[in-house]
């Protein structure tokens, strides 16, 4: 077992890869779930669920069923299904034991299922972890810590951008630039200094 490349792989989706600030996927419940850090961290551990469990069953069906059978073409159906499944199924859990918390998360927990970075980690990986119809040594361990590491990293986004908005209430600012536009300004510094994590490219 290659520990090393393993390791690699959460850094990866975490930092340099990150899926919201790096990918530009799950804008729409990172900007409007992240204005206090709890329900932002509680968001960010549902959809680190979603990601991971939906990696191993989209790996699972895409090696298993639709390649043998020539089905690749169903893959976005498959993947979808998959993901709305695992999303209901949280979506369940958090309203029986935290009802709160289900009515803090409003329609942004029901958004996880058209959330683009769930899917786009389903599709990564078997673009990633799959070459000429078959899966490649270790794949499937690989697929799921990818899918660990980008919930992994939505989270770190996401409680960073809530830590942000949390202190800038207490800031003058431009009417002009209240709520949604200074979001997006500090998305934007944020994107940046996570692309320090890739390092200079000659």
């Amino acid at each position: 077992m290659d520990l090393a490349s393993y390791i690699t792989i959460i850094i990866s989706a975490v930092f340099i890869n990150n899926f919201i600030l790096s990918r530009f996927l799950g804008l729409c419940s990172f900007i409007g779930v992240s204005k206090n850090t709890g329900p932002a961290v509680s968001m960010g551990v549902a959809v680190t669920f979603v990601t991971t469990m939906a990696s191993l069953i989209s790996w699972l069906i895409y090696n298993f069923i639709l390649l043998p059978f020539h089905l690749e073409y169903l893959r976005t159906i498959s993947f979808i299904l998959v993901i709305a499944s695992f999303v209901q199924f949280t979506e369940i859990v958090i309203q029986k034991k935290a009802p709160g918390l289900y009515k803090t998360f409003g329609i942004y927990l029901p958004l996880i299922t058209v959330n683009c970075a769930v899917f786009g980690v389903a599709v990564l990986n078997t673009d990633v972890f799959f070459l000429n119809g078959k899966a490649v040594d270790g794949s499937f361990l690989k697929a799921l810590l990818q899918g660990f590491g980008a919930g992994a990293g939505y989270t770190l986004a996401m409680f960073i951008m809530s830590g942000i908005r949390e202190r800038i209430e207490f800031a003058e600012i431009p009417k002009c630039l209240k709520d949604i536009p200074i979001t997006f300004v500090i998305a934007s510094l944020m994107s940046l200094a996570f692309l320090g994590f890739s390092g200079f490219k000659v």
